[in-house]
């Protein structure tokens, strides 16, 4: 049944993340474009480009686009495919909410543990390396097709990390230049 595997993918997409949406974003297109072939691979590019310029962490975003596509692909109607977003938001929260909750009871309890410390210490560069990876996976045939995608991508890298341009500013540009080259 749809939502029961709706719920649980994302219930586990929800558990394992540690580092925020960009470090799921490998996790979700796994369990979502390849072993569930619920969405395919451009549309999973074009959800985290829209997850970007949407209000909201892209982990969530792209849950509820992905919950509604799912069940509407499966066949139901929109209002089920509505509640298919609705679960698959709630489902990947889920596991944070509950261990946000346990860990805030015992935190400052633990905090100065030297197994909480060294947990921490390994989680901070595999965290790094799953955005990697998720930056990595973006870079697709569909995302660098020619030398205008190419140099587009090195120019939004070069404004946000060398000139410090805002993210919002470097989005809008890259809109305004793909109109005017594409």
């Amino acid at each position: 049944m749809i939502f029961l595997e709706l719920f649980w993918t994302y219930f586990k997409i929800g558990l394992f993340n540690f580092g925020g949406g960009y470090a799921m974003l490998s996790l979700i297109q796994h369990e979502v474009v390849v072993k569930q072939g619920w969405i395919s691979s451009q549309e999973f590019t074009d959800i985290v480009a829209i997850s970007q310029m949407t209000p909201g962490p892209i982990g969530i975003n792209s849950a509820t686009y992905v919950g509604y596509a799912a069940v509407q692909n499966a066949g139901y109607a929109s209002g089920w495919a509505m509640f298919g977003s609705l679960l698959a938001t709630i489902s990947v929260c889920l596991p944070s909410f509950v261990l946000v909750l346990m860990i805030s009871c015992c935190f400052e309890r633990f905090r100065r543990n030297k197994y909480v410390e060294a947990a921490f210490l390994g989680l901070r560069p595999a965290t790094v390396g799953l955005i990697a990876a998720a930056a990595l996976m973006l870079m697709n045939a569909e995302n660098f097709i020619d030398w205008k995608s190419l140099l587009l991508c090195g120019a939004a890298f070069f404004a946000t990390w060398r000139l410090k341009w805002h993210p919002i500013l470097v989005i809008l540009l890259a809109a305004l230049a793909g109109i005017m080259v594409y």
